[in-house]
């Protein structure tokens, strides 16, 4: 079933995060050194997040650290999660959806949280452009059937973007590890008091003598 999109491109809670836990998740983008992780929980994590494993992306962004309550899905098995400058609170989005993109539908897609504003595109090699529209600016990368997105306001500057858009990769399981929410276990049944403890369940409505 096609989603909307769960996380608005800006997050308020952001600009609070160096009060409330903004984890750096390594220094190429997240993967910490030590054992491997347990591919079995791995898994049960990417089940909860619904993202698609190769869609699921991490990048460096220098003087940015990664907002781990912003790692979500996008649209429909898509990824999407949000760097943060500690201090200052400028914001980089990565997003990655399935999609293509050329010179020719380059202008006609939108720029990340730029609305209907026109579009600007100019190109970077075989595969990227650099977008503007608005106040926003991005790189977009066409690569296997899908877009990989890095985007930001004009508070962050157009070499900064350029420097996250070369080092976005898919995620290997340490930066998974690193990045991805931990599973919630399914929560158990709510117990109900007006059940009759015989009988097929049903609501007791049995009305007093008064009623």
């Amino acid at each position: 079933m096609i989603r909307a999109v769960r996380l608005a491109a800006a997050l308020p809670l952001l600009l609070a995060l160096s009060a409330c836990g903004t984890e750096r998740a390594g220094e190429s983008g997240g993967a910490p050194a030590g054992p491997a992780p347990d591919r079995a929980a791995l898994e049960d994590r990417l089940r909860a997040l619904e993202s698609a494993p190769e869609l699921i992306h991490v990048t460096d962004v220098p003087g940015f650290e990664l907002a781990k309550q912003s790692v979500g899905p996008s649209g429909h098995d898509g990824f999407q999660s949000t760097y943060v400058r500690i201090p200052g609170g400028a914001q980089v989005r990565l997003v990655v959806d399935r999609g293509e993109l050329s010179a020719d539908t380059c202008p006609a897609a939108q720029v990340d949280s730029a609305g209907d504003a026109a579009v600007v595109c100019e190109q970077e090699g075989d595969a990227t452009w650099y977008r503007t529209a608005g106040g926003r600016h991005e790189y977009a990368r066409a690569e296997d059937g899908h877009i990989v997105r890095i985007a930001a306001d004009k508070s962050v500057d157009r070499a900064t973007l350029r420097t996250a858009a070369e080092a976005a990769h898919r995620a290997d399981d340490r930066e998974l590890d690193a990045i991805l929410p931990e599973a919630v276990p399914d929560a158990p049944p709510v117990e109900r008091g007006d059940l009759p403890p015989v009988g097929d369940g049903a609501p007791n409505n049995d009305v007093g003598a008064s009623g």
